[in-house]
């Protein structure tokens, strides 16, 4: 015979926690407080990034101009 299946005990509902709205409030806004650092910290390596491309492309234009420059002279 299969067995009934296991019932999950979950606690009480804390008297503090009476409006599920509030709970639910509270809970997106540390979902939003963490994500907002995530997206701080990427941004910073983003910008980093960014700037690093910028500096190689420079350099690649910088070098296509000069080697422009010395085959026609």
């Amino acid at each position: 015979m299969s067995s009934p299946r296991r019932r999950l005990l979950r606690p009480a509902r804390q008297s503090s926690d009476d409006n599920p709205r509030q709970a639910q409030l509270v809970a997106r806004r540390t979902r939003l407080q963490t994500e907002q650092q995530s997206l701080a910290r990427w941004m910073s390596r983003l910008k980093r990034a960014f700037h690093a491309v910028e500096r190689h492309q420079q350099k690649v234009s910088r070098l296509e101009r000069e080697i422009a420059r010395l085959q026609q002279g």
